[in-house]
């Protein structure tokens, strides 16, 4: 099926920080790519270096890159694409809105405890968060609120990378993404 015959979708990979949203989506987006497959990579990072660098993160900042991170998810669905979104997201409404805007959305959440997260932290976050350097980070002094109902869970800290792409790889073949 060509991607004039389709939408796209779009895996949200929602977790805490470390929780491995960007290493399982990478390695996914590695595989669709090897299979010609239209697809791309976003994540907070790059949203907010090329689109959003004059926000902060504050909750206001942080609520409104998810709504351009969603906008640009949403047109890169309805061009056939699939999209691979890793934002924290932590927040029910934000994900909620998000999947009745866009259509094919799949929440995917990247469950990984908090210790964990804390012994992935190769940027030193939540160190900071607890030093009291930065304010407001999620799973520290703010809240993040777990998906009620994901599409699809990845247990970050008990399946390796290829088992939580795998997951994905599967989704994609149970719709048609994929041979």
């Amino acid at each position: 099926m060509s991607n004039e015959d389709r939408k796209g979708i779009v895996f949200w990979f929602t977790g805490l920080s470390g929780s491995g949203k960007s290493t399982v989506a990478d390695e996914v987006y590695k595989k669709l790519i090897k299979s010609k497959v239209d697809c791309e990579r976003l994540d907070g990072d790059t949203i907010r270096d090329n689109l959003n660098e004059q926000l902060g993160f504050t909750k206001e900042g942080r609520d409104r890159n998810i709504e351009i991170a969603g906008f640009v998810s949403k047109m890169l669905v309805d061009h056939g694409v699939v999209v691979l979104s890793s934002f924290i997201s932590p927040y029910h409404q934000h994900r909620e809105s998000l999947q009745k805007k866009i259509d094919n959305f799949v929440e995917v959440f990247v469950n990984a405890p908090l210790d964990i997260c804390e012994r992935r932290d190769v940027k030193g976050l939540y160190k900071k968060a607890r030093s009291g350097e930065i304010k407001n980070f999620t799973g520290i002094d703010d809240p993040y609120e777990k998906p009620e109902d994901p599409d699809i869970i990845l247990n970050t800290a008990d399946e390796s990378i290829e088992e939580s792409v795998e997951k994905i790889i599967s989704f994609l073949k149970s719709k048609n993404f994929l041979d």
